[in-house]
């Protein structure tokens, strides 16, 4: 596993230089690197669907610090996911880009290094390991998300998502010390393992660490109220967005909460965080992409929707919801990835992503329909897709929690949560294949360019949603010890399954069909109703509220401190030493004092001298006799030195003093 690591170091490295000779094919050279990951992850897969594998290389012998390395059943999923969309989506690039696209080399370096990173971060057995992976994710990302510097929208949103996601990664990294020190190891999975005894050590130490790397995951994969970033990243190539935004990037978030839900899902305040985010994320979603008249932006809040939901399955702790969540993060890469390529080749082929100027293209384009409506109907839940088999999992698991455990009212708000939710996925999926193919009163045909490769891998993948659900006895093999090892372990994992009889679940999957359709069907009235209100209060604007108040803050700070004045400078140093010198005396009390007067007769004529000298300092006329007054104190402490036995401080002082006042 580390030599592949080394293979996308070095192929990062190598796609630059080539891209001169070989233009836009260089994607293909860099897809190397995520197949022969994901060919790995395949061998590995007896080893780590039983008893896992794991490597450990010396990093920093002096602090410990080793790579440690682990492939379970919950890496090896993620693995899967990572490398096989990664490959497919660095293929697709190929035929996505021009020859004299600007930056090509860089994008192509860029976008393998980061799937390095992801694969690295999902595989990663060391909590420092960890967060080095999770930064590296984070920066390149940032370098992705602003591949045409040249437009304002991109820089903004590069740095928006940059400036998120590093504060909750910074506070990832308090917790995940936090928690180190108190389980007195490194390694991910001891203190998993080591959670129940943690826990119960009590003290408020556990909680709050756990907090802070929740805090860490929301924000990395766009959790409301931190779900802003991902539509503004929409200004990214499709590539990006169908690969961080889709497969890999926003899942690193779900992987650590699902590693850690074992652990600590019963830790107080953990289900009721991710039960009210998660519910919260999906209705906020699911709204928004209903008033979206471009394409890849109501992909984009489909996506915050749809992770809200993966955050509620994956975090809930039970083995049943567990294997919905599993099952529905496989389910996500392949339609969401899928959607975001087909975006990206109508955008090519016919120059708009606008739904309000697309009309008729479904008639010219049948192909690329088909496999927009495999993808749609995974997203919405139909049979027999892979997204009807995770959706109606997570629907079983949420009704019998309302029967057993101790959070029932958090498991109807989930289960409430959900079937809205699910209602507005397939409203919006329709929304999105009535946009994209149907044609439309009064906006003339669109005449599509052809689209020179770019149907095939949005082929594979959704199909590859079908056959998934299709196959859902081999899936199962991988996906139920992926959630064993993602819930608490109170109960067996239930058997994955594509049909289940007629079961509550059934008739839930029933309602959202039936009402999100409706919801469609009135979309005149329903996008009337949004745009009155659409001046309510928004997370955007709340964002940017507050970093024009850190800019005006800050300006302000600095123009008042700093002023060019040395003398000024001297008494905010000599301010603030004096009021943290005081701080520290209240604080560290009671104190015990013993005076004296001298330790010995011969300091009384030395300490008079320097005072006078001292006294002298600030009533001097110039600045050599302020220089000459300032080394007769120094002389002096050179004096007490020596009456103290200290001869090498005295000689040290004595040095310093005559060298400083022949400077002067």
């Amino acid at each position: 596993m580390v030599t592949v690591l080394a293979a996308f170091a070095v192929l990062a490295l190598v796609v630059p230089a080539l891209t001169p000779w070989l233009g836009r094919r260089v994607f293909l050279i860099a897809a190397l690197a995520p197949a022969a990951a994901a060919v790995l992850t395949v061998a590995q897969t007896p080893a780590a669907l039983g008893p896992g594998i794991r490597e450990r290389s010396t990093w920093v012998p002096q602090l410990d610090l080793a790579i440690g390395l682990r492939v379970d059943a919950l890496s090896w999923v993620l693995a899967l996911v990572v490398t096989v969309v990664g490959t497919l989506v660095l293929v697709y690039c190929a035929a996505y880009f021009e020859e004299r696209e600007v930056g090509l080399g860089r994008f192509a370096g860029v976008l393998t290094a980061f799937a390095g990173s992801m694969y690295g971060l999902v595989i990663a057995d060391d909590v420092i390991v960890l967060f080095v992976l999770w930064e590296a994710t984070t920066v390149f990302s940032y370098l992705l998300i602003g591949h045409d510097a040249v437009k304002r929208a991109s820089r903004a949103a590069a740095m928006q998502a940059l400036v998120v996601t590093t504060a909750g990664g910074l506070a990832m990294l308090a917790g995940l010390v936090l928690l180190s020190v108190r389980a007195g190891t490194t390694s991910l999975s001891a203190i998993v393992d080591a959670a129940p005894t943690l826990v119960s050590a009590g003290g408020a130490l556990v909680p709050v660490s756990v907090v802070l790397v929740l805090l860490g995951a929301l924000t990395k994969s766009a959790i409301v109220p931190f779900h802003f970033w991902l539509p503004a990243a929409m200004a990214a190539p499709t590539p990006v967005s169908a690969y961080l935004h889709a497969a890999a990037m926003v899942k690193a978030g779900i992987y650590l909460v699902a590693r850690l839900a074992p652990g600590f899902a019963l830790v107080d305040g953990w289900r009721g965080t991710v039960t009210a985010l998660g519910v919260c994320g999906m209705l906020i979603g699911g709204y928004r992409a209903l008033r979206q008249t471009d394409l890849k932006l109501l992909l984009a809040y489909g996506t915050v929707a749809q992770l809200g939901f993966l955050v509620l399955a994956v975090g809930w702790g039970e083995p049943a919801v567990a294997l919905g969540g599993i099952a529905l993060l496989v389910a996500h890469a392949t339609f969401k990835s899928t959607l975001f390529l087909v975006v990206g080749a109508i955008d090519h082929a016919a120059g708009t992503r606008d739904l309000g100027r697309l009309s008729g293209l479904g008639r010219r384009m049948p192909w690329l329909v088909v496999v927009t409506v495999l993808a749609l109907a995974s997203m919405a839940g139909l049979p027999p897709t892979i997204g009807f088999v995770a959706k109606e999992a997570v629907l079983t698991g949420f009704v019998e929690s309302l029967h057993a455990g101790p959070d029932t009212g958090w498991a109807w708000v989930a289960l409430v949560g959900v079937t809205i939710g699910s209602l507005l996925t397939v409203a919006y999926s329709l929304r999105f294949l009535w946009g994209a193919f149907a044609r439309k009163p009064g906006v003339a045909d669109t005449e599509p360019h052809a689209l020179h490769g770019l149907g095939a891998v949005p082929s594979v993948l959704g199909v590859l949603g079908v056959v998934l659900g299709l196959a859902t006895p081999l899936v199962a093999k991988g996906v139920e010890p992926a959630a064993n090892a993602a819930s608490i372990g109170f109960a067996p994992v239930p058997h994955l399954a594509l049909w289940h009889g007629l079961e509550p679940a059934l008739g839930l999957s029933a309602v959202t069909l039936l009402g999100g359709t409706a919801l469609f069907l009135l979309r005149r009235p329903v996008e009337a109703l949004q745009h009155r209100l659409a001046g309510a209060p928004s997370a955007a604007g709340t964002y940017r509220r507050v970093m024009r108040g850190l800019d005006r803050g800050a300006t302000g700070l600095t123009a008042a401190l700093q002023r060019g004045s040395l003398p000024y400078y001297l008494t905010v140093i000599l301010s603030v030493f004096v009021a943290g010198a005081l701080v520290n005396l209240v604080v560290g009390g009671p104190w015990a004092f013993s005076v004296r007067f001298a330790d010995s007769w011969g300091q009384v004529p030395v300490v008079v001298v320097m005072s006078i000298g001292a006294i002298a300092v600030t009533s001097a006329k110039t600045r050599f006799a302020a220089a000459v007054l300032v080394g007769v104190t120094g002389y002096g402490m050179s004096v007490l030195f020596v009456l103290h036995g200290a001869v090498d401080l005295a000689l040290t002082q004595l040095v310093v003093e005559t060298v400083t006042l022949i400077a002067f």
